[in-house]
């Protein structure tokens, strides 16, 4: 088991973690680059160093690391996941968040305390997002009794794990809780951080790809809730009516 008791996630041992993390610290490190890392960390806030690697570079190096690795199961995942968070470039974490998304139909409900401490660990847009929409949408998409998770996480203290609740309906298009995904923005409407205000438009400009009806007619009668950020971003590319401010 992963979680403590007391909630706080434990590193289980895994075999293929230890292979996996072997070969990647290698390799990454040998492909290093810190003369592109230092604009790297800039543009991302110094949330943490970064080793240079561009993406592209980066998933190619991936791939050589994983040739010839099982599937692996949950453990693994968990394991791996939470080794690579250890580590401090960024970078490892792309491929902790890059794997897991791969693999998270492997993964239980019991994944989704791991996933929170993903998001809530030296968090970003740059992994939280994927995390949200690909790993977190993913778990409650196989057991909808996590809606309740999502239902707490909503009103979280921590700023990042309300945005995963906001976005994590993010790809489910004509499966989307639309009652929910509306009383989550509702909930988050008056929020002062630019990061909730601008994914609160954009689960409802996702949603609004498949219904944009159910998301003018939303935005319209609930007109003063939400930032005008919010609503920019909502009905990009909708065409519809605007707020006057």
């Amino acid at each position: 088991m992963s979680v403590t008791g007391a909630g706080t996630v434990r590193v289980p041992g895994s075999v293929l973690a230890d292979t996996v993390l072997e070969r990647l610290t290698a390799t990454y490190a040998a492909a290093a680059d810190p003369e592109r890392a230092v604009p790297m960390r800039a543009y991302m806030k110094d949330i943490a160093p970064f080793l240079g690697l561009t993406t592209p570079v980066r998933r190619a190096l991936s791939r050589t690391v994983l040739d010839g690795t099982p599937h692996p199961d949950e453990a693994d995942c968990t394991a791996i996941a939470l080794r690579c968070w250890e580590l401090p470039e960024r970078e490892y974490q792309y491929f902790a968040v890059d794997y897991v998304r791969r693999h998270v139909r492997h993964c239980t409900s019991g994944f989704l305390p791991v996933a929170r401490h993903l998001v809530s660990t030296v968090p970003w847009w740059d992994t939280v997002d994927a995390l949200a929409s690909h790993v977190v949408g993913g778990l409650v998409a196989a057991d909808p009794k996590l809606t309740s998770d999502m239902d707490a996480w909503i009103v979280d203290e921590d700023m990042w794990v309300a945005r995963t609740a906001l976005l994590h309906q993010l790809r489910y298009k004509e499966r989307t809780d639309t009652e929910r995904l509306f009383a989550y923005c509702l909930r988050q409407s008056g929020h002062p951080d630019f990061f909730i205000r601008k994914a609160i438009g954009w689960c409802l400009r996702e949603y609004a790809k498949t219904d944009p009806e159910a998301v003018r007619g939303f935005l319209a009668r609930e007109k003063g809730r939400f930032a005008p950020l919010s609503v920019r971003e909502a009905l990009k590319n909708v065409g519809a009516w605007r707020p006057t401010y």
